[in-house]
């Protein structure tokens, strides 16, 4: 993230189908929750985020060695 970070109250729902900070008909909110499905549950893995209020936002995304 390159902005002031994801708000608090926003980053409990940003892996959820449909979810959007976009106003209606400029996003599908489908990008975040597909990346989370595809890297938990078609690898194994595990996808999560770190905000810093007012700074930053991280995503870790860690896949297994096999």
């Amino acid at each position: 993230d390159n902005g002031v970070g994801i708000a608090e109250n926003v980053v409990q729902k940003i892996f959820q189908p449909f979810f959007t900070t976009k106003p209606t008909g400029q996003g599908t909110g489908l990008g975040l929750s597909l990346s989370y499905d595809i890297v938990t549950k078609g690898h194994g893995g595990d996808l999560r985020v770190e905000i810093q209020p007012g700074e930053s936002t991280t995503f870790f995304v860690t896949l297994p060695l096999e």
